[in-house]
């Protein structure tokens, strides 16, 4: 114990004490890696926040460095400085590098800027996202069908970039898709993994299309490696599928000016209880929206996969 004691007593009394305090400022130079410091360490996060951090940090040291080899002619000062402002600028070269590997072609630099910078995802996720599908734009042209009703499998997701797909069901229109929407998002969610199916509604492009496609085992391979973007993933899809229920909705009238709900069928038939019930026309499965609901007028068909 007495070890110890004489050990901290050294370390905080063996030092010479600050009898007289120096009446002059120390330079400029030093005064200026101060606020660099200062304003540096108030860097944000992400690619271009560690550039600013680390271009500040390093202006700093090496003000710092100059200041050490001018003013205190301080060697150990000088080396600490000198090194950190090296550390710095070496950071900085591999974040620029990294900054650069990461660039995109203008199709989906547009698609990050409008759907995934808004929810606050890095660079670096959406590299992966964009490798999924291997960076590939696909072309759909005018009156081509990107799905046939009971003939091509779900086997892909796709987003549309740009274009309108319009989705029917037996030669009756059901809604369109838009830019940014998911074109076989009820699809996707009425399957799990390990299941397979078939679109029970067709797709046909009304004006030159393009769309990014990922595959359905090698997205679920990323979702297994990622759970932020599988997350990610599930919270854009399930707000697809509402827009598209809601555009279903604004469409579908019932007699005497009522409209349908989806939301609220059992007041629906309270409502109306000389209006048949509504039976579908098809086996339902789980999670999709379209559907066709029977007795209804003046309305578009829903339909289920």
């Amino acid at each position: 114990m007495g070890e110890n004691a004489s050990f901290w007593e050294s370390l905080i009394y063996a030092h010479p004490t600050c009898t007289t305090w120096k009446q002059e400022a120390e330079g400029s130079i030093y005064h200026l890696a101060s606020i660099l410091f200062v304003v540096g360490f108030m860097g944000g996060s992400g690619f271009f926040g560690l550039l600013y951090v680390f271009s500040l940090l390093g202006l700093g040291f090496l003000c710092s460095s100059v200041w050490a080899w001018l003013d205190v002619c301080a060697a150990d000062i000088f080396s600490w400085n000198f090194i950190l402002f090296a550390i710095c600028f070496v950071q900085f070269i591999y974040v620029t590098y990294q900054v650069r590997s990461v660039s995109f072609d203008r199709e989906f630099q547009e698609l990050y800027s409008a759907l995934f910078q808004p929810l606050g995802i890095s660079l670096t996720v959406y590299r992966k996202i964009v490798l999924c599908c291997d960076a590939e734009v696909v072309t759909l042209e005018k009156e081509h069908c990107y799905a046939m009703q009971g003939k091509t499998p779900i086997d892909k997701l796709s987003l549309l970039v740009s274009g309108r797909i319009r989705v029917t069901v037996d030669g009756e229109f059901l809604h369109y898709i838009f830019p940014l929407q998911f074109l076989d998002s009820p699809e996707w969610d009425s399957l799990r993994p390990t299941e397979e199916g078939i679109f029970q509604v067709t797709l046909t492009a009304e004006t030159d299309c393009r769309y990014v496609a990922w595959r359905r085992k090698k997205l679920y391979l990323l979702f297994a490696k990622h759970r932020f973007i599988s997350r990610l993933f599930s919270i854009l899809i399930g707000s697809d599928i509402a827009e598209k229920l809601y555009a279903l909705n604004d469409r579908v009238q019932v007699g005497k000016g009522f409209r349908y709900d989806i939301r609220l069928p059992n007041f629906y038939h309270v409502s109306l209880p000389e209006t048949p019930p509504v039976q579908p026309s098809h086996h339902l499965q789980r999670g999709s929206p379209r559907r066709k609901p029977m007795g209804v007028t003046n309305c578009s068909s829903f339909h289920t996969q």
